[in-house]
C-alpha cells in the first residue's frame, strides 16, 4: 500500500497500481480492447492476418488490441490496464454520440445507430438522482461536471442556476450555461454533480482533485457511477471474469470509492448501491452507486500531481 496516495500514484499509460487505493497487489488476466475504442482512441483498428502477411509462427485470423484486466485485491476495484492519455481521451470523446462517432461505432457494432436514438434522449435515472441529492441539500447554484449538453443534468431552470463543464464542448440546453475551467474556478456552488464520468477517466483522483479545488467547505459533491453487474454479489471476483473493455474502463466497488474519496480529501456523508430499471447507457448494469461527499481537508494540485 502506498501511504501518500494519491500524490505518489504514477500516472502510467499501462497501470501498475490500483488507481483507487494505490495498492500494487493486483491480479492480472489478458483481455481485449473493443475495436471501436481501440480504433477511435488509439488509431488501432483490428487487422486480418492472412497468408499475404508471410508470418511463419503466428496463426492467421483477426488480430485485436490486447490489454489486461487488473483486479485490486485490497479494495476490489476492477479496471483496464491501459490508462488513456489526454490526447487519446480527446479523440475518444470529441463529438460524443455525434455523426462521426456514430458512424464508426455502427461499423463495429451494427445496430448502434438505432440504439443511439435512445442514448440521446433524457435519462430515466434523473428522478433517482434528484431524490438522493434532495435528502442532503436543496441547491440553487449548481455545477454539473461532465454534464455534456446539460440534457441530463438533474437541476435546471425553475430557479436553479446551473453551469455545465465538459471535455466535449457543445451548446447547452435552456436553463443551463456552458463554462470553462477558468470560469468554474472563479465561481461558487452549493452543489457539484458528477454523474457517469469516473468510470470513463484514466485517473479518477485527478478529476476529484480538480473538483475539490472548486468547492467551498459547505459545498456538497454528488457522485454517480454504474454498479456493474460483475461487481454485485460475487465473493469470488477475479480479473479473469472480465475479458473485454469498452468505454467504461473502471468498475467500482463501494470499498474502492470509499478509498478514493478519503485519499482525495473527502468525507463520505452517504453512499449506497441503488437498483435501477434497464438503461441503454449503462449496458448490463442494473444498479448505480450513489454518493454524497464534502471536503475534509485542503488538497492542492501539487498534492494530486
Amino acid at each position: 500500500m502506498i501511504n501518500d496516495f494519491p500524490s505518489s500514484l504514477q500516472r502510467e499509460h499501462i497501470a501498475t497500481q490500483c488507481v483507487c487505493c494505490g495498492s500494487t497487489a493486483l491480479q492480472k488476466s489478458p483481455a481485449i480492447l473493443m475495436p471501436f475504442v481501440s480504433h477511435r482512441a488509439l488509431g488501432w483498428p483490428p487487422a486480418v492476418i492472412d497468408a499475404e502477411w508471410g508470418l511463419q509462427t503466428i496463426p492467421q485470423g483477426m488480430a485485436y488490441c490486447v490489454c489486461n484486466t487488473l483486479h485490486c485485491v485490497r479494495c476490489e476495484f476492477l479496471f483496464l490496464d491501459i490508462r488513456f492519455s489526454d490526447r487519446e481521451m480527446q479523440q475518444l470523446y470529441d463529438g460524443y454520440y455525434g455523426e462521426e462517432y456514430e458512424a464508426l461505432r455502427e461499423h463495429y457494432e451494427p445496430g448502434f445507430r438505432e440504439r443511439n436514438k435512445t442514448l440521446t434522449t433524457p435519462s430515466e435515472l434523473i428522478e433517482l438522482t434528484r431524490d438522493f441529492i434532495l435528502q442532503h441539500t436543496a441547491p440553487t447554484r449548481i455545477l454539473d461536471w461532465g454534464g455534456g449538453d446539460g440534457m441530463n443534468t438533474p437541476f435546471k431552470g425553475q430557479g436553479y442556476d446551473t453551469d455545465i463543464f465538459d471535455i466535449d464542448k457543445k451548446p447547452t440546453v435552456p436553463g443551463t450555461r456552458g463554462v470553462s475551467k477558468k470560469e468554474v474556478s472563479t465561481s461558487t456552488y452549493d452543489l457539484i454533480v458528477c454523474r457517469h464520468v469516473l468510470e470513463h477517466v484514466p485517473y479518477p483522483s485527478d478529476a476529484l482533485g480538480e473538483i475539490h479545488q472548486c468547492m467551498r467547505d459547505d459545498t456538497l459533491l454528488y457522485i454517480e457511477v454504474p454498479h456493474e453487474a460483475l461487481m454485485v454479489g460475487d465473493d469470488d471476483l477475479s480479473s479473469g471474469k472480465k475479458r473485454h473493455w469498452h468505454e467504461h474502463i473502471n468498475f467500482f466497488s463501494i470499498e474502492a470509492l470509499n478509498n478514493l474519496f478519503g485519499a482525495c480529501g473527502f468525507k463520505v456523508l452517504d453512499i449506497q448501491s441503488t437498483p435501477i430499471v434497464s438503461d441503454a447507457r449503462l449496458s448490463s448494469a442494473s444498479r448505480i452507486l450513489q454518493a454524497v461527499v464534502k471536503k475534509t481537508k485542503q488538497v492542492t494540485q501539487t498534492d494530486i500531481r
